[in-house]
């Protein structure tokens, strides 16, 4: 993980919001491949957000029409739901900037990905 990172997740200033999405994207991997310090990094970032956003059906209809409007992929998607739903101020992403989630307005979205 860049540094860029970890300087985010350490930061004792922010609140985190995450969602079921972000669990399966980045876990079932992890724990398959045996990525224990990853699992961990992961484990103690879900444990400190203060909101999972839960998987819905209302979620899955709000993430396949923004998907549709902006040409997002399916997980983006759905975290641009999730982080709408939960009222999030900004969406931290590995996605580059050049990429369709960074059509999305109404959100700051910053990435971690170093130029």
């Amino acid at each position: 993980m860049p540094v860029r990172a970890h300087t985010i997740l350490d930061d004792p200033e922010r609140v985190f919001v995450t969602s079921d999405y972000i669990r399966m994207e980045v876990l079932p991997k992890a724990l398959y491949y045996r990525q224990s310090q990853e699992v961990l990094l992961y484990e103690r970032f879900f444990s400190r957000a203060v909101q999972i956003v839960p998987s819905s059906t209302s979620l899955m209809r709000q993430a396949y029409h923004r998907g549709v409007y902006l040409g997002l992929a399916a997980l983006d998607a759905f975290h641009i739901a999730a982080a709408k739903f939960s009222a999030s101020e900004e969406l931290i992403t590995s996605e580059r900037p050049t990429t369709p989630l960074f059509r999305v307005t109404g959100i700051v979205i910053k990435t971690i990905t170093l130029p």
